[in-house]
């Protein structure tokens, strides 16, 4: 076939499919206006960017920012924060909302999973602010819930705000509380088109319904599993600046620091636009490699991987 040929099939496949083209334009847009239009920006990283002067008009410095950040001494302390953080998210947060998928998979009261599915998917939709604010509440030295219980049975009160041993701790627990139930979505979507005819031969078989969510209900959402874990992966150093930021204060600040709130600190605060490019490149440039590896990684051992 020849160049011609192949162009002219394309635009006839096209046409064919223009409304499902249709659709996926917004979601296009979205990415080369917000995504890849932006990245032009990353060139400041190797300049000492001015607003003044512009990006065509600043002074270029090659790797300076970059070596700069790779000897601060901060930087392990930032990295260190950062992976620990990551990590309670892969081994605590991500198994979560599968152990609940397999659980409400298990329901045979309709009415009684959508109540707990309503229920588990609330807090998805409700902002950072308002997430920590609650656990303000209940947590807080002075009247807070917890705290009051604890002097009501005559133990002691625990600083739980400003102690950078409960920072960790709280992090994760409001992580699971507000991304639990809505990580549950795209699992439950899998289970459903796992084939019902696996469940009667297992019945046959003898095997009870642990069995058969061990031997089929798990195996069938594997590849869905590898997926979510690979692209979690890419988010290795993109922990969210909000939900850390608020969490932030002076006591705490040695354990919860990471790279998202540092950005925020050495850009907008301090003026500093080229250097805080440097570490969000960073960033990227980290998650892009785990990516990859993770990818092949799972093709490796038989999945089909992201791409």
């Amino acid at each position: 076939m020849t160049k011609a040929q192949k162009r002219e099939d394309l635009w006839r496949r096209i046409k064919k499919n223009k409304l499902l083209y249709l659709m996926i334009l917004p979601g296009i847009l979205y990415f080369f206006i917000y995504k890849y239009i932006p990245m032009y920006g990353l060139i400041i990283s190797f300049q000492d960017y001015k607003p003044y002067l512009g990006i065509t008009g600043s002074e270029w410095v090659g790797l300076e920012h970059f070596q700069r950040l790779f000897n601060s001494p901060e930087f392990w302390m930032i990295f260190r924060n950062t992976l620990i953080l990551f990590a309670l998210q892969i081994l605590v947060f991500f198994p979560i909302p599968i152990i609940l998928s397999l659980m409400l998979n298990e329901v045979r009261s309709q009415l009684f999973k959508r109540s707990v599915q309503s229920i588990i998917y609330i807090p998805h939709f409700m902002s950072w602010v308002v997430i920590v604010s609650i656990s303000y509440v209940i947590l807080t030295l002075d009247n807070g819930l917890i705290n009051g219980m604890l002097e009501s049975f005559g133990f002691q009160k625990i600083n739980f705000l400003m102690n950078e041993d409960w920072f960790r701790p709280m992090y994760i627990l409001q992580v699971i509380w507000r991304e639990a139930g809505w990580g549950t979505i795209i699992f439950l979507a899998a289970i459903a088109a796992v084939d019902p005819q696996l469940y009667e031969a297992a019945k046959m078989d003898g095997a009870n319904r642990f069995r058969q969510m061990w031997h089929i209900t798990l195996p069938a959402i594997r590849s869905v599993i590898i997926i979510l874990l690979i692209l979690k992966i890419g988010d290795v150093l993109e922990l969210g600046f909000e939900h850390v930021y608020l969490l932030l204060n002076a006591s705490n600040r040695s354990v919860g620091e990471i790279f998202d709130t540092y950005v925020y600190t050495a850009g907008l605060r301090q003026g500093q636009f080229s250097y805080s490019t440097a570490v969000g490149f960073f960033k990227g440039f980290v998650g892009l490699i785990l990516v990859v590896l993770a990818n092949r990684l799972a093709k490796k051992f038989g999945e089909e991987g992201v791409y």
